[in-house]
């Protein structure tokens, strides 16, 4: 038996921050050693190759390199996609879920209902595309050009998942070393909140396909339960899901679309086990806006990747830097830099404070951090 992990330690004189601007970074590593992560409402930055200055909803980027000096560069081949406020016609799609497959990318952009600053605005499904040439050009999951339909035309012959419960809408794809290699089973693990409002949004809904099947949605099996030996039980039915692991309640914002509970998970072979990252949302509870103070991050390990999940770390008001102001959200756990030994690894974010009417950590932020173990 190994050393038994009891908890993560981060780094606080490790946090860097690029600059620039963009969020969310959902991360993959792919066969020729690059990672590419997914960038939201946001130009990048000024300094790299292939920057526009354009403001995109959403776009992908491949990063060379380590922790230490990361390069970014701009995929000129993703169809621009920008966001362009208060207009109800735009076709307005994040990236979320990501995962490299040999010469694939394939991407899970969320969709909302509308804009999200009117009542209701929700995330109601995923349309799936992919890249046949690492990020080169890329298509529709019909195998066409990529293109954007706009609100009315979203419906379940385009994407992936639509009004299926508010349940996959947003995507977090397992991360399992290079190009998927420490895979053994040959199934792709989609990790999701189970709903849009407190008491569904803390749930966590998983489903899994079959590599050669990730574009087509009748092979696709929901995670139904979890057997005395820890094996699981699936079906092909979304409606049969059940859940995963369950987090706290009362950090689900009810205003300006909720937005919560949307993991990070990848594996960590030296320690045999998978890891998760997960936040939650610190609203208001007068009015229920968004980032009123820290976020809630936690740090979750196990077996397999349907669990049982084993908490070791919880932090009600997450401040890197130990910085009050913090509003930190989307925790990603790059796969690539996780360290050979396993006992250390970076921890991605973005932060929405506002300073001076700036955002100067609306950015990829980084950190390291040290998995704690006893004998």
């Amino acid at each position: 038996m190994g050393a038994k992990i009891v908890g993560i330690k981060r780094l606080e004189d490790t946090f860097r921050s690029t600059g620039g601007s963009g969020d969310n970074w959902h991360t993959t590593w792919a066969v020729n050693d690059a990672q590419y992560t997914g960038i939201c409402d946001g130009k990048g930055w000024p300094e790299i190759e292939g920057y526009t200055g354009i403001y995109y909803n959403t776009r992908v980027l491949e990063i060379e390199g380590g922790p230490e000096e990361p390069q970014f560069r701009h995929l000129p081949g993703f169809p621009d996609l920008l966001n362009i406020a208060d207009s109800h016609d735009m076709h307005r799609y994040y990236g979320f879920g990501i995962i490299a497959l040999d010469q694939c990318i394939y991407q899970y952009l969320s969709t909302p209902n509308h804009i999200f600053h009117e009542p209701g605005a929700k995330f109601i499904g995923a349309k799936l595309v992919y890249s046949p040439d690492l990020g080169r050009t890329w298509n529709n999951q019909d195998g066409s050009p990529l293109s954007w339909e706009p609100w009315e035309e979203r419906n379940r012959d385009n994407m992936i998942f639509f009004e299926e419960d508010d349940a996959f809408t947003l995507i977090t794809v397992l991360q399992m070393g290079k190009n998927y290699e420490l895979n053994k089973d040959g199934y792709v693990y989609l990790y999701t909140p189970n709903g849009s409002v407190d008491g569904k949004m803390n749930e966590l809904a998983l489903a899994r396909v079959r590599k050669e099947s990730i574009l087509d949605r009748a092979s696709y099996q929901f995670f139904v339960s979890r057997n005395d030996d820890e094996s699981a039980n699936w079906s092909g039915s979304i409606g049969d899901r059940g859940v995963v692991h369950t987090f706290p309640e009362g950090w689900v914002n009810v205003k300006y679309h909720p937005y919560g509970w949307h993991p990070s998970v990848v594996y960590n072979e030296p320690l045999g086990k998978y890891m998760m990252a997960n936040w939650g949302m610190a609203s208001a509870p007068e009015d229920g806006m968004w980032f009123d103070r820290p976020s809630y991050l936690g740090s979750w390990i196990a077996d397999q990747p349907w669990g049982p999940w084993t908490q070791i770390h919880e932090d009600t008001a997450w401040m890197p830097g130990n910085d009050p102001g913090a509003r930190a959200y989307q925790p990603q756990i790059l796969p690539k830099w996780i360290a050979p030994d396993g006992k250390s690894f970076y921890l991605v974010w973005t932060d929405f404070q506002v300073r001076d009417d700036r955002q100067p950590y609306y950015c990829f932020n980084w950190q390291r951090v040290e998995i704690v173990t006893e004998d």
